[in-house]
């Protein structure tokens, strides 16, 4: 099982704690077990955390036992981080394993050095002061994150669970990353500077709502020639009541949801099988192989050839990488 220590220093911020907690433990593997081990740590005993303290069940030693580590930030950026949190990080890395921080986490890991040379983010308030006081390190304060393999960084708070559903999807593949995400209720489309790797296969539905049948009807049937009039009909509503009701309840028109459903679909069958990409262009709806890489650049941020190359290594046994 992956063990992820996630690293409580004085003055951390609650909500940048939680995320990792929260998302690695909503991730299952497809027989049902915990795909990751969470283990919260700390450098003393007792951790301030706002409105109230913390005890950390393990200390830094755990550390050196993670596969990977999560740094959350901590509100006094002025506060120096402690020499011997300092070492294990640097010791942990230099035993390959992988590091991440959240928000203004970034400051934590900054201190280390180990983001010396690479691009960085953190929130934008605080990206002209990263880039002050570590001007070796390219501070990016347009994206949502950062991945430069063993380490990476994530802008404000609610990027964090971007970049945790980024890194189950690296681990497990998309299946895992699409029940985790589901969970979390996350949206099908975070706008940012960069694009978004996060698959879900089928867009989290709103559960209960009158347009559920309809959502998951469009999910069973998106290879197929649908027009608006035809997502309508089944709906049993006017083009413009479905217009207005899918802008209520899910923030998107119907066929942008059709859309998108049918490039996540291509994802997956981009992972799973090694079917040319215009054929799988038929099979998940778009009648033109150019309209759907247009399409599927537009959404990803990458062309299908590369979305393969890059991502077709995950296991789909679902075992994580061997660190």
């Amino acid at each position: 099982m992956h063990t992820v220590a996630v690293l409580a220093l004085d003055d951390v911020i609650p909500f940048d704690l939680a995320t990792p907690i929260e998302v690695f433990s909503w991730a299952r593997l497809p027989d049902g077990r915990s795909a990751y081990q969470v283990k919260v740590c700390g450098a003393t005993a007792s951790v301030a955390a706002g409105a109230f303290a913390l005890q950390p069940p393990y200390g830094l030693e755990v550390l050196a036992e993670a596969d990977t580590i999560v740094l959350p930030g901590c509100r006094d950026l002025d506060r120096p981080i402690p020499e011997p949190v300092l070492d294990a990080l640097r010791d942990a890395a230099a035993q390959g394993t992988r590091i991440a921080s959240i928000c203004i986490g970034a400051f934590v890991f900054a201190a280390t050095g180990l983001l010396d040379g690479q691009r960085a983010t953190t929130h934008w308030f605080a990206a002209d002061l990263l880039t002050e006081r570590h001007p070796e390190i390219e501070v990016d304060p347009n994206v949502l994150y950062v991945d430069n393999g063993q380490f990476l960084t994530s802008a404000g708070a609610a990027a964090g669970l971007d970049l945790c559903l980024h890194l189950v999807r690296r681990d497990y593949g998309s299946a895992v990353a699409a029940d985790a995400a589901r969970t979390a209720v996350m949206p099908l489309e975070r706008e940012g500077g960069q694009a978004q790797f996060i698959v879900h296969d089928q867009p989290p539905t709103p559960r209960g709502s009158e347009l559920e049948p309809l959502l998951r009807w469009m999910e069973e049937n998106c290879a197929g020639d649908l027009t608006l009039d035809d997502l309508a009909a089944q709906a049993g509503m006017s083009t413009r009541t479905l217009n207005r009701r899918f802008r209520e309840q899910t923030g998107t028109t119907p066929l942008q949801w059709l859309l998108r459903t049918r490039i996540r679909r291509a994802q997956s069958l981009l992972e799973a099988t090694s079917q040319p990409v215009d054929r799988i262009a038929g099979r998940v709806g778009f009648g033109s192989p150019t309209a759907f890489r247009e399409r599927f650049k537009r959404v990803v941020g990458t062309n299908p050839h590369a979305y393969r190359a890059a991502f077709r290594q995950a296991d789909p046994a679902g075992r994580a990488p061997v660190r």
